[in-house]
């Protein structure tokens, strides 16, 4: 076999048309031997003898795409020094594209042995492994265009691979649970007329099924378990794991984006599945274990700000390189258009404190690819001062968990709620205003896949994980639920009837609430997990969408189904959200009129059920559940793309979060006539007839624990006139 010397960058496999370029980084090894895998289980061993700034590289003409691969790193096993190399263990690529196959857990692909954790293992793991594949890097975009949403106009929708298509009746047998389900028409029309902008996937990155969970005959459901930063995960392609779950990936992006679809990754750059000092021996951890993690102060040990057992070196120049062009290879390989980071605090963490001026956040700043696209942050971790709302840096946007915790609070009854509830609705300026961002910082969500469905926040108070194996200790134990007077499957009509109100409630304030509003994949047809709140190991029908009918349109049967009427409620909301700029502000409210405007009404105003202007004692009362909003659609501050002047309809938002009905009055002084276009407390929830007609100063009894919105028409449009502010 010809060896050459090949090139030291690009890292991973590199495909050229006539043979492959390996490059991989080790500073601990003394030698490493790259490792070409054949089908009757022998190997081809080829030692990297050039190495530059510890990147060991060599060029074999002839190796072909689809060819699986791995390396043997050859050096000290001394775990009280931190180093982990072992050649009786065929090691991941972290730069592999592509990724085969799945771990056998047995003794092999460990550095130890079960019984003797300080011995090491010599055992050859290369039978039980994954092995990394060469790809081929071509693939037909033809007229692809990324569909950059902005931000004021994005709705996303949260869903899993396999969680959204595994039983959807419109989709053929073998597209259930892959990338192609996901680019079938009847996702894509479901998705479309529900008006979502953006599929937000969680994780993709190749993942491992833990070795504990196996034993229990469980899954790593959710994913949250990468080893392969750059590989689609090969156990969601239809048609082969040897590089074609690359092209089914792509495939899946381009018809999305041909409906106008974005497709943002949930990417876990805070940890691997290499697990601490008793974890597996896969990839990074026999590579170069000091540089690819955060060890302790004893070096066998593993800093664990993640809850997974390590976490990678943020302050390590290969890991931040990693990182980076893994972002970058998404970008512009694979044409995704964002990135939400799992537990993004850990990115932050160069020492020990979260720290918003990283050099993580200074790479992702000045870089032109990856700035460019929507960086969203889960803005917490499991260690010390990990939970971080409102505080990255200006380029991200954030799930706004305190925005899910006070709207939650709001409808279950919570006292002392409606001066925060207040601040959510309108885009978290305490959270966003000190340092620059705007209202669409907020990510806001109610329900996401971490946690209770929307169906099972009114379903029950408490968690019901038995089915996890762990004796209902896993997962959140305050989830802020309410089960409205019964706890799980009922058939009290009375309760059904408020569940569905409640629901309807949380659909309505979350699509009228400034910022970016994220839906949860199955909400809008009332999923349910049966009070689970912690699903991530149930690759089975409890964490399945199950979709409403077997006719193939996932809408239901007949009008009068609840699912089929939460769903067109639903699509009603985001639709009144897309129609109207008013609740997509770009700009904080003023709390006054706006100057130039010619409109001497405040931009907002809040009354209280009998139509007064709230007071600061009103809203430190501590049995305060109700207020009236005003949103002034002909005060809008922010000028339209080409500087003219945006005015829409002004609307009233009436919450009534109190356990009884009360009366409220229509606020004189701002608009003589309203219509009634929502009403949560309506089992359509927007009425067909386009709803009826009310005057200021009219009292209307509101339905207990409901919402009704009234619209008045916009007045001085405006259209033509410039409005530069």
């Amino acid at each position: 076999m010809q060896v050459w010397p090949g090139e030291a960058y690009p890292l991973g496999a590199t495909y050229d048309g006539a043979g492959t370029n390996f490059a991989v980084f080790t500073e601990a090894a003394d030698r490493v031997e790259l490792c070409l895998l054949h089908d009757d289980g022998s190997e081809t061993a080829v030692e990297l003898r050039e190495s530059d700034a510890f990147v060991r590289h060599a060029y074999v003409p002839g190796v072909m795409p689809g060819q699986r691969y791995g390396f043997r790193a050859h050096g000290p096993y001394e775990p009280e020094r931190g180093l982990r190399c072992n050649s009786a263990k065929l090691l991941l690529d972290p730069y592999a594209r592509a990724i085969s196959g799945a771990v056998d857990w047995g003794e092999e692909v460990y550095g130890y042995h079960f019984g003797a954790p300080e011995r090491r293992n010599d055992l050859d793991s290369a039978p039980h492994t994954m092995t990394s594949v060469v790809v081929n890097p071509y693939f037909d975009w033809g007229d692809d265009r990324r569909p950059r949403t902005e931000y004021h106009h994005t709705v996303i929708y949260e869903a899993h691979v396999k969680g959204l298509t595994m039983r959807h009746p419109g989709l053929p047998e073998e597209l259930r649970g892959t990338y192609a389900g996901l680019a079938h028409p009847a996702v894509i029309d479901h998705l479309t007329g529900l008006g979502v902008t953006a599929l937000e996937l969680m994780p993709v990155h190749q993942f491992v099924n833990d070795h504990r969970l196996v034993d229990m005959g469980l899954n790593n459901y959710w994913g949250y378990n990468t080893i392969g930063f750059f590989a689609p995960h090969n156990a969601y392609a239809s048609w082969g794991d040897r590089g074609q779950q690359v092209l089914e990936f792509k495939s899946a992006v381009k018809a999305l984006h041909e409906a106008g679809i974005e497709v943002i990754l949930d990417v876990v750059y805070n940890h691997t599945a290499e697990g601490n000092h008793l974890g597996p021996t896969l990839s990074f951890k026999g590579l170069d274990n000091p540089s690819y993690y955060r060890l302790t102060d004893d070096p066998r040990y593993y800093m664990d700000t993640t809850g997974t057992g390590n976490s990678l070196l943020m302050r390590s120049p290969h890991v931040l390189q990693m990182i980076m062009d893994s972002l970058r290879y998404w970008v512009t390989e694979m044409h995704v258009d964002g990135f939400r980071f799992d537990l993004a605090a850990t990115l932050a963490r160069q020492f020990h404190e979260v720290d918003r001026l990283s050099s993580f956040f200074d790479l992702v700043q000045q870089d032109p690819v990856v700035s460019q696209v929507k960086l969203i942050a889960e803005p917490w971790d499991v260690g010390e001062g990990g939970y971080q709302v409102g505080n990255f840096p200006p380029l991200w946007t954030e799930w706004n968990g305190k925005y899910r915790d006070t709207v939650r609070d709001l409808w279950r009854g919570e006292p002392r709620t409606l001066a925060e509830f207040a601040s959510r609705l309108t885009g978290s300026s305490d959270l966003y205003q000190d340092d620059g961002r705007r209202p669409l910082a907020s990510i806001n969500f109610v329900t996401c896949h971490d946690g209770f469905t929307l169906h099972d926040l009114v379903s029950y108070n408490d968690k019901h994980n038995e089915a996890n194996g762990e004796d209902n200790r896993d997962g959140e134990s305050h989830n802020r639920s309410w089960n409205s007077g019964a706890e799980g499957e009922t058939g009290d009509p009375e309760v059904l009837r408020l569940r569905a109100r409640q629901m309807r409630n949380f659909i309505a304030t979350l699509m009228l609430s400034q910022g970016v509003p994220m839906l949860s994949h199955g909400d809008e047809v009332a999923r349910t997990q049966r009070g689970n709140n912690n699903a991530y190991c149930q690759d089975n029908e409890l964490a399945w969408l199950d979709w409403p009918d077997g006719d193939g349109d996932g809408d239901g049967d007949g009008e009068d189904d609840p699912r089929r009427q939460l769903l067109e409620f639903t699509r009603a909301m985001v639709w009144l959200r897309k129609d109207h700029p008013v609740f997509r502000r770009r700009r904080f409210f003023h709390g006054r009129p706006v100057e130039g405007t010619h409109d001497d009404l405040s931009d907002i105003a809040w009354f209280t059920p009998e139509g007064a202007e709230m007071t600061q004692r009103d809203w430190d009362s501590a049995r305060a559940s109700a207020l009236t909003v005003f949103l002034n659609g002909n005060a809008i501050s922010e000028p339209g793309q080409r500087g003219e002047r945006i005015t829409d309809d002004s609307f009233l938002l009436m919450f009534n979060a109190s356990p009884k009905p009360l009366d409220f009055v229509v606020p004189v002084d701002h608009g003589r006539q309203w219509q009634v276009v929502v009403d949560t407390a309506r089992a359509d929830g927007v009425p067909a007839d386009t709803g009826r007609k009310v005057t200021a100063g009219t009292r209307l009894t509101l339905t207990d624990r409901s919402m009704p919105v009234l619209q008045r028409p916009v007045i001085n449009p405006g259209v033509n006139s410039l409005f530069l502010i």
